[in-house]
């Protein structure tokens, strides 16, 4: 019986900043794919000159370029890794022995945060597991999560001991606009499951929300980081959905 394929892929859109030291850090998979959604910088030149294949498709959601990816990759697993996102030697070596077991459709895998050149260890963000090794054809995203993605796995998934370090966010700028990008999203969603936003959701909801990551998560951890990480998740996770929600449902009429 021939030895499981694996594929790492790489979700890309402008990642000229990021996609060299990605690869690098996979350089152990027999295939690297970069599934790229246009990029219009040198992404795309980058990954060629890096000997990755390239496949495109124009970015609708999230779930739908993952989903995508796993019916074209042609690979029995599939290992997904973000541009922003390094494998160390320990994982790499830990997954090439994982995917030889039978016994699993996947494996969660955990993240090491970095934030503005911070490691964070509270308000979820370790041990962070994201389900990204994936045995193809027992596993599918939900197309009702276009954002935060879930996974819809035939089978078992195990927990890997070795991280993926993730460089979540450079700077402030661009963890605010990417909050900003994925409470529109996650306002979309409410919209299609027909949820009208009610007043007691910009007061309840965004307290909620910061007491799970600063009391429950440990935002406390990392003192006035943590602090300060809590109430601007609380803000996009809580508060900024039902905004954009209200402004949805004034927009459709």
């Amino acid at each position: 019986m021939s030895a499981p394929t694996l594929a790492a892929v790489v979700l890309t859109l402008n990642e000229e900043d990021n996609i060299r030291e990605c690869l690098e850090s996979l350089a152990w998979a027999p295939r690297r794919v970069v599934f790229d959604s246009d990029s219009r910088d040198a992404t795309v030149a980058l990954a060629r000159e890096m000997g990755a294949e390239v496949l495109t498709r124009p970015f609708d959601n999230y779930a739908a370029q993952r989903n995508a990816a796993l019916e074209q990759v042609e690979a029995d697993w599939i290992f997904f890794v973000d541009a922003d996102e390094r494998a160390t030697p320990d994982l790499a070596e830990e997954v090439q022995r994982v995917i030889l077991s039978p016994a699993y459709a996947g494996w969660w895998v955990p993240r090491e945060n970095y934030i503005v050149g911070r490691r964070v260890r509270g308000a979820g963000w370790w041990p962070d597991y994201q389900l990204r090794l994936l045995r193809r054809g027992k596993a599918r995203y939900d197309p009702a999560r276009p954002v935060h993605e879930v996974v819809i796995l035939d089978g078992q998934a195990g927990h890997l001991k070795h991280p993926l370090i993730h460089y979540n966010y450079r700077s402030w700028d661009q963890f605010h606009a990417k909050q900003r990008r994925y409470a529109i999203y996650e306002a979309e969603a409410l919209l299609r499951r027909g949820i009208r936003p009610r007043p007691h959701n910009f007061i309840l909801q965004p307290w909620r929300e910061f007491r799970r990551r600063f009391f429950t998560l440990r935002g406390y951890q990392d003192g006035w980081w943590g602090l300060r990480l809590s109430f601007w998740l609380a803000y996009y996770y809580g508060f900024r959905p039902y905004v954009e929600l209200r402004r949805l449902l004034r927009d459709v009429g």
